[in-house]
């Protein structure tokens, strides 16, 4: 028997199938096989068609099925993990009114300032644990304000994970989790942060159904189960957040008991196990810049092979012989309070530096990034104690990853996972057994573990000329 997971990311929809009982990985595959657009028809701005999001799911299925030879009558769950915060709108047919304004879009910067000036400071970190920020309800009251005619229409709003259990199941439903990515939960009352809609004259009625984390969103319709080839009477499950990794954005995940938020730089969410005698809450740090600079590069620097840009990379000193690169060309960045710094190539020679340096320089102020931003994560009363990362283009890059566990002086484990993957092995937590959940990762997925390196100096001394160069242009903004 099998369960399968689909990642839906802004860059490809990614599809695992693992064994129900094990956890092992039967096989992992993405669609599109390059990469899925992003519409940018103003700066900042940042769509995608949902529907593009579920053709992708059904093919991937169905090159799921065939690939791994495997009967599709034995898959026996889905889990759903998806990228972040984003905005669906469908009318009552259930079919989308606007393409998805996804996570790293950033119009509605001002609308979420102006609503956490106007709200309070005290009644949004309280109940909320954060600013409402450019989430997914100041996306939707953008909506409001610029496209009266659409949302006229809109049946109800969901996350884009919300969307694909809809054309599975026919069931418009979202969960707890979901609904504080958005910032649309109010940890104080445990319900929906009604007050906050009402603020933005948003309808609260077009909220979905909530559903508890692992239980049925639905079961898969014969509708779907035509488009998919997944078995028609399935459940799916939206299990939310399950892995972080270094991919187009980069993610550091914490969990701790939940406080008043204190950081307008770092998202709270609904933890997997939140439950209101437990309420665990998840500490996410988001840089939007990550990946998607490196993957610039490699696209406009000859469109070499991560491997070869890697090793290139590993032939220049720690430092980059002093080019520094600022790696924040996508979008506002909440740990720099939605700010929009963009990306800065510094202290190139043109007789001395060539690609290489660009390629080390890109990981190193990546890596810095993060280490800047783990220092937001701790000061928001975060616990660190070890890092796991998924095996994807970043941390396989020794650079990057000793870069990162050498500052910030905790190992780094590395694991060959995927957010489908998760996603699918999430399926099996309806019993509960978050420590057999642990252990089928351990066991199947551990690639290796990077210590911090005892030479410190030469990246302490790379960090803090980019930590001034990086201050520099803060000041300016």
């Amino acid at each position: 028997m099998y369960y399968i997971g689909y990642d839906i990311g802004s860059s490809s929809v990614k599809a695992a199938l693992v064994e129900a009982e094990t956890g092992k990985k039967v096989i992992v595959l993405n669609e599109p096989q390059n990469e899925m657009e992003i519409l940018s028809i103003h700066p900042d701005w940042a769509e995608q068609d949902p529907e593009i999001w579920w053709q992708h799911i059904c093919t991937a299925t169905k090159r799921a099925i065939k690939e791994a030879n495997v009967d599709a009558s034995k898959i026996q769950g889905i889990g759903i993990s998806y990228q972040m915060h984003g905005l669906v709108i469908v009318d009552k047919e259930g079919a989308p009114l606007r393409n998805s304004i996804i996570w790293c879009d950033s119009r509605a910067v001002e609308i979420g300032n102006k609503a956490f000036a106007e709200i309070g400071e005290e009644k949004c970190m309280s109940h909320l644990l954060n600013s409402p920020g450019n989430f997914t309800a100041s996306k939707l009251k953008w909506v409001r304000e610029n496209e009266p005619q659409l949302y006229s229409k809109i049946s109800k709003y969901m996350l884009p994970g919300d969307y694909i259990a809809l054309k599975l199941t026919g069931e418009v439903t979202t969960t707890k989790n979901g609904l504080s990515e958005g910032m649309l939960w109010d940890y104080k009352e445990n319900k929906v942060a009604d007050w906050l809609l009402e603020y933005y004259g948003i309808d609260t009625g077009l909220t979905p159904k909530i559903v508890e984390n692992f239980t049925n969103q639905g079961v898969v319709t014969e509708k779907a189960s035509k488009e998919s080839g997944l078995p028609a009477g399935i459940p799916v499950l939206n299990p939310g957040e399950v892995a972080a990794t270094g991919g187009t954005s980069g993610v550091f995940y914490a969990v701790s008991e939940m406080s008043s938020g204190k950081s307008t730089r770092v998202n709270n969410f609904v933890h997997v196990n939140y439950e209101l005698k437990t309420p665990r809450v998840g500490k996410l740090l988001n840089i939007n810049g990550a990946g998607i600079q490196y993957r610039w590069l490699r696209n406009n620097m000859g469109n070499e092979s991560y491997e070869v840009m890697n090793e290139k990379a590993s032939n220049v000193e720690i430092g980059s012989e002093g080019v520094v690169v600022i790696p924040f060309g996508n979008g506002a960045e909440r740990m720099f309070n939605n700010k929009n710094i963009g990306t800065h190539f510094l202290n190139l020679n043109l007789n001395i530096h060539n690609s290489a340096h660009l390629f080390r320089a890109s990981l190193e102020g990546i890596a810095f990034s993060f280490v800047y931003g783990m220092g937001c994560l701790k000061d928001d009363n975060a616990t660190i104690n070890v890092i796991r990362a998924g095996n994807d283009n970043l941390f396989r890059s020794e650079i990057f990853s000793n870069t990162v566990a050498t500052l910030i002086g905790h190992e780094i484990e590395i694991y060959n996972t995927t957010g489908a993957v998760g996603a699918a092995r999430a399926v099996g937590l309806e019993d509960g057994d978050y420590s057999k959940f642990g252990a089928n990762v351990s066991d199947n997925d551990h690639v290796m573990t990077f210590l911090p390196l005892h030479n410190k100096e030469p990246y302490e001394t790379a960090y803090k000329k980019w930590k001034q160069e990086l201050e520099l242009i803060l000041t300016n903004k």
